[in-house]
């Protein structure tokens, strides 16, 4: 007698058939067939909209400049950077330069007044090779604001101590230049003149103009 299952192999022998009731098999790929990356093509159009989105806005923001600044306009805002730095000059002077050994309350006033007189000469240098500068807009104007403001601040702290005028200039600067809310200016200008009396005057007891 014969079994039933006689001359029947299991799937996956070599040369047999399929056994009574089993499953055929399916051939697998070969893993060198499935494990292959896709090709670089497929990145293709994602690479070409992230190229085609940074064109549109390239001409955006450039529809939305300002004209470029003249050689005049260059010149003008250099002048007006050396002006600042001499006018620096001379109240730092006012305030006592010192020496290396022992600097005073107006020595980091003075280097910094150099540094813009310096800044200004290089900027009439190269006033006429200058091209990426722009004409005064609303935001050129905040700018020459919190330069004013500067200069204030600097000609009050020699007369009435560098409290009330710290405190006043970081108001401006984040309420009306800054656009922060009334509370968080108030606080932040407070803590500003708080921690710099903390720091300069009551830890280093460097010589600087105060109230207190």
């Amino acid at each position: 007698m014969t079994s039933a299952h006689s001359g029947a192999h299991t799937p996956g022998s070599p040369g047999g058939h399929t056994a009574a009731g089993a499953t055929p098999a399916r051939d697998v790929p070969p893993a060198s067939l499935t494990d292959r990356p896709a090709p670089a093509d497929e990145a293709v159009p994602t690479s070409l909209h992230d190229l085609e989105e940074a064109v549109h806005q390239l001409e955006a923001e450039t529809e939305h400049r300002p004209p470029a600044a003249g050689t005049v306009t260059n010149i003008l805002v250099a002048l007006g950077v050396i002006a600042l730095g001499c006018a620096a000059l001379v109240g730092s002077l006012s305030l006592g330069a010192g020496t290396a050994g022992q600097p005073g309350s107006g020595t980091w006033p003075l280097l910094i007044s150099l540094v813009l007189v310096a800044l200004g000469i290089v900027l009439v240098l190269t006033a006429r090779r200058t091209s990426d500068a722009e004409r005064f807009s609303g935001p050129s104007w905040l700018v020459l604001i919190g330069l004013i403001t500067m200069i204030a601040f600097v000609a009050l702290i020699s007369v009435i101590g560098f409290e009330i005028p710290a405190a006043l200039l970081a108001f401006v600067w984040l309420r009306f230049l800054g656009h922060e809310s009334w509370r968080s200016s108030i606080i932040t200008s407070l803590g500003v003149v708080v921690a710099f009396y903390l720091i300069f005057v009551a830890a280093l007891q460097v010589p600087i103009p105060h109230l207190f």
